[in-house]
């Protein structure tokens, strides 16, 4: 239990392919004594794939945590008034995401969510999973890396020969990435060997 008290944004982008991976880290976090709100993209709220379709993910997640899904700006905004969280995690976290959060671009609810607990200065941790990190994505990386509040889970290149510019977070350190996050500590060593 060593979350025990910790109320924890958890929050999902499109990164499709990773959900299943990253349903099994918030069920892990739940265990650990953390209470989870679940926080969506419009992308994962309404886009039916081959992972599975809007409304599965969405009943998955309110029957794991308990909570209805926060899934639009009007419902992500009272994080910040309300310092309803401890720490805010983002994984999946898209290249996508990572590109307008480095550059303040709040256009839907995850977004909002993760200013309005910087706001706060209360931690935030990326997850990355980009096919863009060692590309146009690397500049951001950068920024949020030298970012106050801004934690990342280690990550490395999933596959360097097929995906060279590609970027996975390990997503079974994520618990104590938010740990050393909440003691205000990035986890070392951030990159590591993906295999």
């Amino acid at each position: 239990m060593r979350l025990k008290g910790l109320k924890v944004g958890f929050a999902l982008t499109g990164s499709f392919c990773t959900l299943s991976e990253v349903i099994e880290q918030i069920k892990t976090v739940i265990k650990e004594g953390a209470e989870v709100i679940p926080i969506i993209t419009r992308e994962v709220a309404t886009t039916d794939t081959r992972f599975g379709t809007a409304a599965y993910w969405k009943q998955l997640l309110m029957e794991i945590t308990g909570h209805e899904v926060i899934e639009n700006i009007i419902g992500a905004e009272p994080i910040g008034p309300k310092r309803m969280l401890d720490v805010m995690v983002v994984a999946p976290c898209t290249g996508n995401t990572l590109a307008k959060l480095a550059n303040a671009i709040t256009d839907g609810p995850v977004l909002m969510a993760i200013k309005a607990q910087l706001r706060n200065q209360r931690p935030v941790v990326l997850a990355i999973s980009t096919n863009d990190g060692l590309g146009l994505n690397a500049r951001n990386l950068g920024v949020l890396l030298n970012s106050k509040n801004v934690y990342m889970v280690p990550f490395g290149q999933d596959s360097p020969a097929n995906k060279p510019s590609s970027l996975v977070a390990k997503m079974d350190l994520l618990v104590d990435t938010i740990l050393h996050a909440v003691a205000g500590k990035q986890i070392q060593p951030v990159l590591i060997n993906y295999a």
